[in-house]
């Protein structure tokens, strides 16, 4: 008999490895039809930085191991992570056959508005996990408020920021992350 985190968590595993697959995907059929395509490394921090996303969710998702009582609108709520981040996996790689040049600047400043829209929710998710369900005091995620304000606002403007300013923020969120995982690096670790 499986318990009921066990049980929880496939589903949670399930839609982590679908975008977990989407990416790895991506980069497939990117390097298959590397002649064609014209690299944007901004592009490549987002790749890099949502991939991460998913295995950190998924890391995470075993801190709930103890959880006494699931309800299915707790369920649900913490399914709503793991569903965001497999659709910007989906939005940060063209689809479908395409001819000529796959150029992913055009790519990207196509579909920033979307990947930032998206990107946006994530740390308000993770904010609202935090406080009410992990206990942790509201105090200590005020900084993570910063990232979706710059992100909406961003995202919200009809004329694109200058390249420059994406540059920033593709760096910015690599940075935050690997800075993150180094700084706070006893907390990846898994006990049983």
């Amino acid at each position: 008999m499986i318990s009921s985190f066990e049980y929880i968590t496939v589903l949670i595993s399930i839609i982590l490895g679908l975008g977990i697959t989407q990416i790895l995907t991506g980069i497939a059929d990117l390097i298959h039809q590397s002649k064609r395509v014209k690299m944007y490394w901004p592009h490549a921090l987002w790749v890099w930085v949502v991939l991460i996303l998913h295995v950190q969710d998924w890391w995470a998702t075993y801190d709930l191991r103890s959880f006494g009582a699931w309800s299915l609108p707790l369920f649900l709520f913490i399914m709503i992570y793991p569903v965001m981040l497999f659709v910007m996996a989906r939005l940060l790689f063209p689809f479908g056959l395409q001819e000529g040049i796959i150029d992913l600047k055009e790519f990207y400043v196509e579909n920033y508005r979307k990947i930032f829209a998206f990107g946006s929710v994530l740390p308000l998710l993770s904010i609202l996990d935090a406080v009410l369900v992990r206990g942790i005091e509201i105090e200590t995620q005020v900084a993570k408020l910063v990232l979706p304000i710059i992100l909406l606002i961003v995202a919200s403007r009809k004329k694109p920021f200058a390249e420059w300013v994406h540059q920033l923020i593709s760096v910015a969120m690599f940075a935050i992350l690997t800075v993150t995982i180094i700084v706070e690096w006893k907390e990846w670790i898994l006990s049983s």
